[in-house]
């Protein structure tokens, strides 16, 4: 990697990982959610999202536990899990809330717009704005409530770190 990113991912390692932690999640969500609202949630479009939401959401707490937030804690596990899965309950809330005003406040649904419409209405609602709204709020809150001390677990430096 060129010097002036490698400097900056190094600086800004966990808002790095959390957004490689988000890449990950965010194909894990689109692929189940496009592919219950075509299969067997055809017509309950919100739901699929939902249910692939949070899938995406367990994958994304074991993911940003062990690897973006892996030196913040200082909660209980149990206390910490409780705070992550209501953090990202919200965040689905949030998620899911632009697929609901296109679907039912701005009707673009098979009644007013052809399959590829609809198509590309709900991706962009659920996948691209729902998921920029709640990727936002959950860093600000995971850092604030879920993770909030800085180097409650350390990091192991290796050999390879010291030289």
């Amino acid at each position: 990697m060129p010097e002036p990113f490698r400097s900056f991912a190094y600086k800004h390692r966990e808002l790095v990982k959390f957004a490689v932690v988000g890449g990950t999640c965010f194909v894990i969500d689109t692929a189940l959610f496009l592919g219950l609202k075509s299969t067997i949630l055809t017509t309950h479009p919100v739901t699929a999202k939902i249910i692939a939401t949070l899938i995406a959401t367990i994958v994304s707490y074991i993911l940003n536990r062990e690897w973006s937030f892996r030196t913040r804690g200082g909660r209980e596990r149990p206390h910490e899990a409780a705070l992550f899965f209501l953090v990202s309950g919200i965040g689905v809330g949030l998620n899911s809330v632009p697929l609901w005003i296109s679907r039912y406040g701005l009707q673009l649904d098979y009644n007013h717009l052809s399959p590829f419409g609809v198509q590309v209405a709900d991706f962009v609602s659920a996948q691209i704005i729902g998921t920029l709204l709640a990727m936002g709020f959950r860093w600000w809150a995971f850092k604030k409530f879920v993770f909030p001390d800085a180097n409650a677990r350390p990091r192991l430096v290796t050999t390879e770190d010291e030289d």
